[in-house]
């Protein structure tokens, strides 16, 4: 039954990083990686945590030291991550962060998994921006993984449109920055500059 589906990690870091023209995963922020944060917040919350990764990307330094779940479909983007969990452990649901979440904080994710609704196909957090589902920090439960396997096969790979015509649960974020993500160099020269004056 969905309310008996124990919770798995997973971490999203298979993209390109193309606008950030630098891995993502690996940028070091506060004395570690970006990817070695988000792992280390879900592994606060779940017995196991994976990282999301597509094949070119399996032995890369900075994804290897973990379990890893590798990508099935290519241009798909975060919804092939999540769909490769929920086939790989189709009897999980899947704590499911993005890798480039800087700000993501453990009060946030424990709010998310405690607010967790099993009898939805996911629980997610309502946007502060435009009020829509933030689909990459979301539990993805195991009635969502046919449903989303046949959204991709028709043709769409948005996570967040596939939660929008699902119906998930939705919950207002405490701390709305704590989704906020960096896709850019500037957004993270902001990020770092702002971490300075306030450490200043």
């Amino acid at each position: 039954m969905a309310a008996d589906a124990p919770l798995a990690g997973l971490v999203l870091a298979g993209g390109m990083s193309t606008r950030m023209q630098r891995d993502k995963a690996a940028i070091e922020l506060r004395g570690e990686t970006q990817l070695a944060r988000a792992v280390g917040l879900l592994s606060a919350l779940v017995p196991d945590t994976f990282v999301s990764v597509r094949e070119a990307q399996r032995a890369e330094a900075t994804r290897a030291r973990w379990p890893q779940i590798v990508d099935r479909l290519e241009g798909v983007g975060p919804a092939a991550g999540i769909l490769a969990a929920l086939e790989a452990r189709p009897d999980h649901a899947w704590l499911v962060v993005a890798v480039d979440l800087p700000l993501l904080d453990a009060a946030t994710l424990a709010r998310l998994v405690a607010k967790r609704d099993p009898g939805r196909l996911a629980t997610a957090y309502r946007s502060s921006v435009d009020g829509l589902p933030e689909p990459l920090c979301a539990i993805w439960e195991p009635a969502s993984r046919a449903p989303l396997a046949a959204f991709i096969a028709s043709g769409r790979s948005c996570p967040r449109k596939f939660l929008l015509t699902n119906a998930a649960a939705l919950l207002e974020l405490a701390a709305p920055a704590a989704l906020a993500n960096i896709n850019t160099p500037a957004e993270l020269a902001a990020l770092l500059a702002a971490e300075q004056g306030g450490a200043a």
